[in-house]
């Protein structure tokens, strides 16, 4: 894992299983789209592809961890199996699940395993906004977008050495310099994102739902891009083309229809009383940043990175990279160690990690070891420093690593970052909990500025309009069931 550095799942794809494919290459050949009908060259068999997902969707929850309201897993998972059913290609072995990550995103594995994340959830309005944002994601597993990208990136990951990973943790270093790559090549172009709308569009009217609220998440989408609020940038949007187009093709294919769309359903209450009480951004329980400082309240430890870096915080770690992409701070808890020094020894032992000394370090009361390391990789020597700590039974492990002159530039940063690593005794920081989804259903007609004056709520005036689908002026009927944030 590359905790630092998101990356587009399809990118992680290609890099981690660049040898199993190349075995592949020499039994390639062309194979029959299911969705055009046409032969094109593919380096991946079916089987390769499920194997190449499965895996993959493994570390997606792994890295993501799964949202733990098993009803709204159910739910979200029949209405893609229903979809996935009537798609091109029903025998996958599909799986629908829901990600604890507060953007607003959706991605598709190969092999048919497709996650929607919490955050894109809190910004929906129907169920049939989800089987649109469902039945795309599909769309892409049925026109072999993945597969396809796998397959141009072939020549150009095997001439970048990629994929000569000896241990776990050299495997998370590795990527660094080869992340970018990664994203550069396997983004989808802009005709498989609009032949994955309207694969996802066909698929939502043959369930039955009413597909003129596809435009409806668009719009949402292009809300979000412009009102960039709680919750981390929509990496959706990253990948996928301008909402605002979009709408307009919507609305194309709504034209064209030449059937009713009388009797469609959009099931808004269902939907919204599913994501009730749901967590509304990110989840401060979970580890959250202010000022620059990483607090943890359920684990208890606090670490500051150093000013004008970014970071990112993920279920088995929390790490800041600095502003030229050449140096990382990632901690992370050690399983199966006990002591800091069984944690350094652990490390030490691993294939493909030097590490040269030891020393003792203290940071804010905790009595912890430290050691150099270096990991030769296809991409270049990575050198670096970890501090191994122990806290409240827990053993931490922070990594402190880069390119050679990248490290060497910002290693005083790296290690004011170790020393600031501390136990968490600040009641506000103990004590803070999530914001979340409430209803209230309307005794009268609002609008969107009156509904906020009598029902207070925690978010800006924009995001309140924009979760609910409306305009910052529109306005609500009565007895209409209106999201809040509490």
């Amino acid at each position: 894992m590359s905790p630092f550095h998101a990356i587009h799942p399809a990118a992680a794809t290609g890099r981690r299983h660049l040898p199993f494919l190349m075995a592949g290459l020499l039994l390639a050949g062309c194979a029959v789209n299911p969705v055009t009908g046409k032969r094109e060259l593919s380096l991946v068999s079916e089987a390769q592809e499920i194997d190449i997902g499965r895996t993959e969707a493994g570390n997606v929850v792994r890295q993501l961890g799964l949202h733990s309201d098993t009803a709204v897993q159910g739910y979200v998972s029949r209405i893609g199996l229903r979809l996935a059913a009537i798609s091109e290609r029903p025998g996958l072995p599909w799986s629908f699940q829901v990600v604890e990550d507060a953007s607003v995103n959706a991605f598709a594995l190969p092999g048919g395993f497709i996650f929607v994340t919490r955050g894109i959830l809190t910004h929906l309005n129907s169920e049939a906004e989800l089987a649109a944002v469902v039945g795309h994601e599909i769309g892409h597993v049925t026109a072999k977008h993945t597969v396809q990208s796998i397959s141009r990136a072939q020549v150009a990951q095997i001439g970048l050495g990629v994929g000569s990973i000896i241990s776990p943790t050299v495997q998370s270093l590795g990527g660094l310099a080869s992340t970018g790559l990664g994203v550069l090549f396997l983004k989808y172009g802009r005709d498989a994102e609009e032949q994955s709308d309207a694969l996802g569009f066909r698929y939502a009217l043959r369930e039955g739902y009413d597909v003129r609220a596809m435009s409806d998440v668009f719009r949402t989408l292009q809300g979000v891009s412009e009102n960039a609020g709680v919750g981390r940038t929509p990496q959706w949007l990253s990948t996928h083309p301008d909402p605002e187009n979009r709408v307009g093709k919507n609305e194309a294919r709504l034209a064209a229809l030449t059937t009713s769309l009388e009797g469609t359903v959009l099931n808004r209450t269902t939907y919204l009383r599913r994501i009730e009480g749901m967590v509304f951004g990110e989840d401060p329980r979970q580890g959250y940043f202010e000022n620059g400082t990483f607090y943890h309240p359920d684990l208890r430890f606090q670490l500051t990175f150093p000013e004008g870096w970014r970071t990112q915080n993920q279920p088995d770690a929390v790490a800041g990279g600095g502003p030229n992409g050449d140096v990382l701070v990632v901690l992370e808890l050690v399983s199966g160690a006990n002591t800091p020094e069984e944690g350094l020894r652990t490390f030490s032992a691993e294939q493909g990690v030097t590490a040269t000394g030891r020393s003792s370090i203290s940071a804010n009361g905790l009595d912890g070891v430290q050691t150099r390391f270096r990991v030769a990789t296809q991409q270049g020597t990575l050198e670096g420093e970890a501090a191994f700590f122990e806290h409240r039974n827990v053993v931490y492990r922070i990594l402190g690593y880069g390119t050679q002159s990248g490290f060497r530039n910002n290693a005083n940063a790296v290690r004011n970052t170790f020393r600031s690593f501390a136990p968490v005794t600040d009641p506000a920081v103990l004590n803070r909990q999530p914001m979340r989804i409430t209803l209230v259903q309307l005794p009268r007609e609002m609008t969107v500025a009156e509904f906020r004056q009598a029902y207070s709520s925690s978010i800006p005036i924009e995001q309140l309009a924009l979760i609910n689908g409306v305009s910052v002026n529109g306005s609500f009927a009565r007895g209409t069931l209106v999201k809040r944030v509490r």
